[in-house]
């Protein structure tokens, strides 16, 4: 995979974030989510590379465009997969609130797990955690092993779970075990990536979300060096038929990191929409808007966090066409 394509991925996840955060504070998820979606669509027809869709906007007959199995960029340069999610925190956007993000992760042809949408539960660890957790141990082994890992106490650690009804006990179980809640209202593949970066105060993810996010927040966990584990939680029998079609026989089957990203190369792209704790949201000033993004390749290592500056009049459609 060219390195190069860091950078086009960048102006993809930049288009997206400009598109959708006219949106911000607006009570339209829909309308957010859209804007986001034609914007990063149409910026892939530049991108030198032959990508096909894995992690999308749902099925060939449910979303318009960025479905699964789609075809994008020019028809030219490496063959690679894509997961997309234009815009992570629909009803972050249309709520004004925290950590919204447009984002991408590409990696080599069939590296990238075609996860189903459905439920997943999730553990998500940084590197200094790496190896020291396990999804089938319990809230407090985990706690304790991540304390250890990280040279503090376990009630210095802050768990991030999404806040939801179905969290109820382990909500219970992290407060019983000594450990410190933020709870999220949307947007948990920020949350595990807030786990690999000390400055933002989070030590790990916990607890159930959705399948494809867990494919994005494990590649650029794979980028950091940090760990996610997830095991897929069908909630009806037409979602276990499609784990059985996937030939995931076994319902209890823990996905590692080699399972969600093969291979040694991967990269990931996200914009800030609304200002979160790592990256800042867009900001419009006149014919001015500046962004803030994260772009990382697992095969160096490197992460680069890029300040964009953008002419609203110059490039009125997000796209500068080539000449």
């Amino acid at each position: 995979m060219e390195r190069s394509l860091s950078m086009e991925l960048v102006r993809v996840t930049e288009a997206a974030a400009l598109s959708s955060a006219r949106w911000m504070g607006r009570g339209k998820k829909d309308e957010a989510d859209d804007a986001a979606t034609s914007a990063m669509r149409k910026v892939f027809d530049t991108i030198p590379m032959q990508g096909t869709v894995v992690i999308g906007e749902g099925e060939m007959d449910e979303a318009p465009m960025l479905y699964i199995g789609e075809k994008l960029g020019t028809g030219s340069g490496p063959l690679v997969d894509v997961a997309v999610d234009p815009l992570e925190g629909t009803n972050i956007v249309a709520q004004g609130t925290w950590n919204a993000l447009a984002v991408i992760a590409i990696a080599d042809r069939k590296n990238l797990l075609h996860a189903p949408d459905m439920y997943m539960k999730k553990i998500a660890v940084g590197p200094e955690a790496v190896g020291k957790v396990d999804i089938r141990k319990s809230v407090k082994e985990n706690l304790q092993a991540v304390a250890k890992a990280k040279g503090k106490e376990v009630a210095d650690l802050v768990a991030t779970v999404l806040d939801r009804p179905r969290h109820q006990k382990l909500i219970q179980e992290i407060r019983e075990a000594g450990a410190r809640i933020k709870l999220i209202s949307d947007g948990d593949v920020a949350a595990a990536i807030n786990t690999a970066f000390d400055d933002t105060g989070v030590d790990i993810l916990f607890g159930i979300g959705g399948a494809p996010e867990g494919v994005l927040a494990a590649v650029a966990l794979k980028c950091l060096g940090g760990e996610i584990q997830g095991q897929l939680i069908p909630s009806n029998t037409e979602e276990q038929e499609r784990c059985m079609k996937m030939g995931i026989s076994d319902l209890n089957k823990v996905f590692y990191m080699n399972d969600f990203c093969s291979g040694d190369d991967a990269i990931f792209a996200a914009t800030g929409v609304t200002d979160g704790e790592l990256l800042k949201g867009v900001q419009f000033k006149g014919s001015k808007a500046t962004t803030q993004t994260v772009v990382m390749r697992a095969k160096s290592g490197t992460v680069r966090f890029i300040d964009g500056q953008h002419s609203l009049v110059k490039k009125p459609n997000l796209v500068m066409q080539p000449e």
